[in-house]
C-alpha cells in the first residue's frame, strides 16, 4: 500500500533529500538512496542514523511541500 510521501517522491526526491538533510544533518547521500518498492528500508535507514520513530519518519515525509 503506498504512503502519500511515496506517490510524492516519486519526481521529486533532489528535493525530498536537500530538506530530509536540513532537518537530519547527519543524513548521506547513501542512507537516503531511494528506490521504488523500497520505502520501508528507506525509512529504516532514516531511522537507524537519526534515532528518530518510523511515525516521526513518515509525518516528515508526508509534511514535505515540493
Amino acid at each position: 500500500m503506498s504512503k502519500p510521501w511515496q506517490d510524492k517522491a516519486k519526481g521529486n526526491w533532489n528535493i525530498a533529500k536537500g530538506k530530509l538533510k536540513q532537518e537530519w544533518g547527519e543524513l548521506t547521500d547513501d542512507d537516503l538512496d531511494y528506490q521504488e518498492g523500497k520505502e520501508d528500508e528507506l525509512v529504516g535507514r532514516i531511522q537507524k542514523r537519526t534515532g528518530e520513530t518510523k511515525e516521526n519518519v513518515n509525518n516528515f515525509l508526508n509534511d514535505l511541500k515540493y
